[in-house]
């Protein structure tokens, strides 16, 4: 009979290595779940490599495959499904049968078939975390190794309404920063919109009128006459630089951020902005607190819970400092101690978490972080949406009087010089 080598994980979260007799994959996954662990490796003595945590046996992975083109499902979808789930699994149905139930209340989309798909797998052998691993476009790693967690110590239910309260926090302080956005884009635009029609009809017919008085014209005016030829006549046109400059800009920066180091020096820079790089930086110690947080509540071993959280911190700078955290934790050193060095936050939160380590709550102080940096976030917010209004209104007057000023003063000097010829 072949034999099988593999790695897993007991209920406790601790890491299990040995082997095991079966004749197939599908059997020795079985035998190692009827032990009670929950299998992450596994291999073929003399043959390669079988299975993952993070794949299902043959039948599932071949499924898969027919949902690969589908879009992104969206997060409100997702946070919904979870949060109905948790309901069914805290009322003891079988995780089969409910996400049958859940598959046919949902319209018809790509989560309806990725359920379909994932109901599917596990019929097949797979857990529900891996079949859940198997559809990236609706589930993260973040949510996949928290359904795992939750599977491994028998608590599934009460993961899932983690899952679901996460995020939706996440989502509503996402709405809460982009609404505040709108507002101020939306009166930059009008502005622009209206100083560009002044530029093109309104300067051009001043101009040809000026033109007539045979007079040297004011610096303002000069100024203003000058750049209305270039938004009309330039080469190119101001109106096409105008238009096309912020697109070039998204393409450079979508560009740069492909690469490592690329939107480390973005992020770095966003953080330096005023105002705005103190909201950004609450609002990633924010998620990557809660994030932490809740893997951490949901007995995820540390080490894998802060390379989840790196991966999904939303923000390069903070995820250098959360991979040297690793390693240090790894070599013996406290999670406090890198974070200090790293200077990424704020003395109150480092000495929080060192509290949470010494009290053996640090789950609980990370929780407790998101939602005082969560609340911060939004007083700010509404700080900065409250700064902008007159800030704008400033800008947009001055605008707007210098051009009124511009075009006027070749007018008074003409009346004032026809006044002065007048009395002689």
């Amino acid at each position: 009979m072949p034999k099988f080598s593999y790695e897993a994980m007991n209920q406790s979260g601790q890491e299990v290595k040995d082997e095991i007799e079966a004749v197939s994959t599908e059997e020795a996954l079985a035998k190692i779940r009827s032990l009670g662990y929950y299998p992450t490796k596994l291999r073929q003595k003399g043959g390669k490599k079988a299975a993952t945590g993070k794949a299902a046996a043959g039948p599932a992975a071949k499924k898969r495959k027919k949902v690969g083109g589908l879009s992104r499902v969206k997060v409100k979808e997702i946070t919904q499904f979870t949060r109905q789930l948790s309901t069914l699994q805290d009322a003891g149905l079988p995780i089969l049968r409910s996400l049958r139930i859940l598959e046919q209340q949902q319209k018809p989309g790509p989560l309806r078939l990725i359920l379909r798909q994932v109901a599917d797998d596990i019929e097949g052998g797979a857990t529900l975390s891996e079949a859940m691993a198997g559809q990236p476009k609706a589930f993260d790693r973040l949510y996949c190794n928290m359904v795992q967690a939750g599977e491994a110590g028998g608590v599934l239910d009460v993961i899932l309404q983690r899952l679901a309260d996460f995020m939706e926090r996440a989502q509503r302080l996402k709405r809460k920063v982009v609404g505040a956005m709108i507002y101020p884009v939306v009166v930059i635009l009008f502005a622009v919109g209206i100083v560009a029609g002044i530029m093109i009809v309104v300067v051009p017919k001043f101009k040809d009128i000026f033109s007539d008085f045979g007079t040297t014209l004011p610096g303002p005016t000069q100024l203003l006459i000058n750049m209305s030829t270039w938004f009309v006549e330039g080469k190119p046109p101001g109106w096409v630089v105008l238009l096309f400059s912020p697109i070039v800009l998204f393409a450079l920066l979508k560009l740069t951020c492909m690469s490592q180091s690329g939107r480390y020096a973005v992020d770095t820079l966003k953080l330096k902005i005023p105002v705005l790089g103190n909201i950004l930086a609450k609002t990633a110690v924010a998620r990557f607190t809660r994030t932490l947080g809740t893997l951490l509540a949901a007995g995820v071993p540390i080490l894998e819970a802060i390379n989840i959280t790196k991966d999904t911190s939303g923000n390069e700078v903070y995820a250098r400092a959360l991979a040297n955290v690793h390693d240090e934790i790894r070599e013996g050193e406290s999670f406090a101690n890198p974070l200090r060095a790293a200077k990424i936050c704020d003395s109150i939160v480092v000495n929080m978490i060192d509290v949470g380590e010494e009290t053996g709550d640090l789950d609980k102080m990370l929780i407790k972080i998101a939602d005082n940096y969560d609340e911060e976030v939004e007083t700010l917010v509404d700080g900065l949406v409250s700064l902008l209004e007159p800030v704008m209104v400033v800008i947009l007057g001055g605008i707007v009087g210098f051009i009124v000023v511009s075009l006027f003063l070749p007018l008074v000097t003409l009346i004032n010089s026809v006044s002065g010829g007048g009395g002689k």
